[in-house]
């Protein structure tokens, strides 16, 4: 084998993995394309110790922590020609090893409005747990439009403001929703969105595509869901959850022999602490089938 271990994603979870299975001595090969999902966002939020500290800063301390172990190696280059698992070897273009992780990450897939691709990942934001304390006490919006939750989320972005506009169709929300929202002092605001306008660099208001008056907002939560970076997952033919994820176990064992996955591509609610958590698990995981292989 030219490797142990080959991980694919040098991002938190994939160099969290490759950590631990270096520390195991492990002959490991990280693939990195060096496109990480969360690059726009200026800080990571909710990560012990790491406050204030960005996603870039991380992944760079965590290479130079790989570059210490000497059975580590870090290449740079996205997956080229594809990734096949057999019965005694993976093989990702050409290069082949006992195991595959696979920490590839998701693509957040973003309202298509004009001005939100400039403020991702600050004012614009997929998660408050990540960033509603930067926002916190602020005039806030969601935006509802055909969202399924929008109703719940709303009610879940209150834990960071008292101002908070649903920007939603009233109809098409259960009656219910209407009324807890109304209880939770939430406005419903019903025309839809044509696009956001920024001021310094953040978020300043919300534009309307009937031409009515703007509506001044420091924060917007966005459904951004998660897609697959790439083929992979379906090329190695990978059981998936409802929610579109790599169906995995606690230690990140996939359906297919020899592949584990961790880090977003396996997580329902990706953060930079889970990712570190599943990365972790998984290159622990790997070391103890390793090593217990009949």
């Amino acid at each position: 084998m030219d490797h142990e271990v080959i991980v694919i994603g040098g991002g938190a979870a994939g160099l969290s993995a490759a950590l631990v299975l270096g520390r195991a001595r492990k002959r490991v090969l990280v693939l990195d394309a060096g496109e990480p999902s969360n690059a726009p966002a200026q800080a990571i939020g909710g990560l012990l110790g790491q406050h204030g500290t960005s996603p870039l800063e991380l992944l760079e301390v965590g290479r130079a922590q790989l570059a210490e172990l000497p059975t580590v190696e870090v290449r740079r280059g996205a997956v080229a020609t594809g990734v096949r698992a057999h019965a005694d070897r993976v093989e990702v273009d050409g290069v082949r090893a006992g195991a595959l992780l696979l920490a590839t990450g998701m693509t957040y897939n973003k309202p298509d409005l004009p001005g939100i691709a400039e403020l991702w990942g600050d004012t614009v934001f997929h998660c408050p747990f990540c960033h509603g304390w930067e926002v916190a006490g602020r005039p806030l919006a969601l935006l509802g439009h055909g969202h399924p939750h929008a109703a719940m989320l709303a009610r879940v972005l209150a834990a960071w403001s008292d101002d908070v506009v649903l920007l939603a169709d009233p109809d098409a929300l259960d009656p219910a929703d209407r009324d807890a929202l109304v209880a939770a002092g939430i406005a419903i605001d019903p025309r839809p969105v044509a696009g956001v306008r920024a001021r310094d660099g953040k978020l300043a208001a919300i534009a309307f595509a009937d031409g009515s008056p703007e509506l001044a907002r420091d924060g917007l939560l966005v459904h951004a869901p998660l897609v697959p970076r790439s083929s992979i997952l379906d090329d190695l033919g990978l059981e998936r959850t409802e929610q579109g994820v790599v169906a995995t176990t606690g230690w990140g064992v996939t359906s297919v022999p020899r592949v584990w996955a961790a880090g977003d591509v396996a997580e329902p609610a990706p953060s930079v602490p889970a990712a570190i958590a599943a990365g972790h698990r998984a290159g622990a995981g790997i070391v103890i089938g390793m090593q217990t292989a009949t």
